[in-house]
């Protein structure tokens, strides 16, 4: 007979995640194992598994919800606005409400602590961003209003915004003063808006 936690789908979910992020925060993420999460979280490995297909997933769970939001963000812009000024519109406000995204939110120094210490994390962040930069190309490529290069603006805007989050990663973990960073960051984000709209935002 199935154990009661594992009918609850959504509510499962929930909570191999809770399970699974305190383990890793506590004691590393390569010292934890699936089954030592679907033991404490009251599920079977099968059920971790059907909810998260990589171990990886369980720590970097919004993948989707970032592919999600990139699109959104080029598809459902309001009319007059094109793409690029939407992306730096949904990046500050991703930033103004520390949102899980902006990796300024109060839990950012343990998660970036956390990705920083295993090799495993590290490259499925970079997996991450490749799929992020695939998702935003296609998107540029069939919308019909926007007219620059779809995956140069992608790969910059991918690439630039990832090496703001680093660069902040870096100094959050460092101990620097919240504020301090949080104001940099925005700098930093003005600057690569910047340089996107100099160089390969819309055609004149």
């Amino acid at each position: 007979m199935p154990r009661t936690s594992e009918r609850g789908g959504p509510q499962t979910r929930a909570r191999i995640l809770e399970v699974a992020n305190r383990l890793f925060f506590e004691r590393g993420y390569e010292a934890v194992t699936v089954a030592e999460i679907a033991r404490e979280a009251g599920v079977s490995s099968v059920t971790v598994f059907n909810h998260f297909p990589r171990k990886e997933d369980l720590f970097m769970d919004r993948a989707a919800d970032a592919v999600d939001l990139l699109r959104s963000t080029v598809r459902d812009r309001a009319p007059g606005i094109d793409a690029l000024t939407s992306l730096r519109d949904t990046s500050f406000r991703l930033l103004d409400t520390r949102h899980p995204l902006s990796g300024v939110s109060d839990r950012s120094v343990p998660f970036f602590r956390t990705v920083a210490e295993s090799p495993a994390l590290v490259a499925r962040a970079r997996a991450i961003a490749s799929e992020l930069q695939g998702a935003l190309a296609e998107e540029l490529d069939r919308d019909p209003a926007f007219e620059g290069d779809a995956p140069l603006l992608a790969a910059f805007f991918i690439a630039g915004y990832s090496t703001v989050l680093v660069e902040t990663a870096r100094r959050l973990i460092a101990g620097e003063p919240t504020n301090t960073v949080v104001q940099d960051h925005r700098v930093r984000l003005e600057r690569l808006f910047a340089a996107l709209r100099d160089g390969v935002g819309p055609a004149a």
